[in-house]
């Protein structure tokens, strides 16, 4: 059981496009290829890798979309962070260690990433997200499938 590297952080964003502008025009970063997720936003990198994800703030249940940050938590702070992705290896060790300390998890996949993700929160309540790359057998625990999930708009 092993972090590897930080995978990326995700921003809620207020303004969508804005936000996206600053990451581009400002700070260099690309726009990388993104999954199909059920709500809109970007994926932002350097030399082919993904740094930051983007979605916008206001969408229709978005404790759902967002694991890290509840329908009311508030905007335009110093940012909203709604988690902090890290690479990681072997991941029935976490859910066994997060078992062996009573740390509720959620488990989610992305079948056409072959990706297989761990989200827990800090004691600080920061979600942390752990991502297992070409994981093609998952662990025997619940574990949501993003393709399945409803798509959801920007609420007005």
């Amino acid at each position: 059981m092993a972090i590897t590297g930080l995978n990326h952080y995700f921003v809620r964003a207020t303004d969508l496009a804005r936000t996206r502008q600053f990451y581009v025009d400002v700070l260099g970063l690309t726009e990388m290829p993104r999954p199909p997720f059920p709500f809109p936003g970007h994926w932002l990198g350097t030399h082919g890798q993904v740094q930051v994800h983007i979605g916008p703030s206001q969408i229709a249940n978005r404790s759902r979309y967002y694991l890290g940050t509840p329908d009311d938590a508030a905007d335009n702070q110093t940012g909203t962070i709604d988690h902090v992705a890290f690479v990681a290896e072997s991941p029935q060790a976490f859910i066994d260690r997060f078992a062996q300390q009573g740390l509720a998890f959620r488990a989610r996949s992305l079948k056409d990433m072959d990706l297989y993700q761990l989200f827990v929160k800090d004691p600080n309540g920061v979600m942390i997200e752990l991502n297992f790359p070409g994981l093609t057998e998952h662990p025997s625990v619940q574990t949501e499938e993003y393709t399945e999930m409803a798509p959801v708009g920007v609420a007005s």
